[in-house]
């Protein structure tokens, strides 16, 4: 059951029922957080369809200080992925009507093709918005924290 709210009587309000901004704002947050874990699992089966269906056809991503990389860019590198694991965590979620953003950290283990063990750790901030009733990923910028290899 949806939380409702009355507004008050009077000049600034009609006493009519509304659904509660708190919930609707908690509910888009799950969404997105939900939507950053399919992310997640997606680019960790290297499953580049999976990940195209989440990403906005707007998509821009950029790695530190280097150039945009476009939504079919970063969707063709989907399969040459090295992460074999990674864990999202510090997240903070807002919500602005069709707009959110996350911020949060990302921890990255895997194989470099050349055989090297990594495990890198960034902050990112994710832009989505909400299109014909879906959230999508508009924009993301990844800072690496410190990479290391062993």
């Amino acid at each position: 059951m949806r939380a409702r709210r009355r507004t008050p009587h009077g000049p600034c309000g009609s006493g009519r029922l509304t659904p509660a901004p708190d919930a609707r704002q908690a509910s888009a947050e799950a969404e997105v957080r939900a939507l950053e874990q399919k992310w997640v699992e997606a680019e960790l089966r290297r499953d580049a369809a999976a990940v195209a269906e989440l990403l906005d056809d707007q998509f821009l991503v950029v790695f530190g200080a280097g150039k945009p990389i476009d939504k079919a860019q970063f969707v063709k590198a989907v399969p040459s992925f090295t992460s074999t694991s990674q864990v999202l965590s510090d997240q903070i979620v807002r919500v602005a009507g069709d707009t959110a953003i996350i911020i949060g950290r990302d921890t990255a283990e895997g194989i470099h093709h050349d055989g090297s063990h990594y495990t890198e750790t960034a902050r990112y901030t994710c832009t989505y918005i909400k299109r014909q009733g879906h959230w999508r990923a508009l924009a993301e910028q990844m800072v690496n924290e410190e990479p290391s290899r062993r």
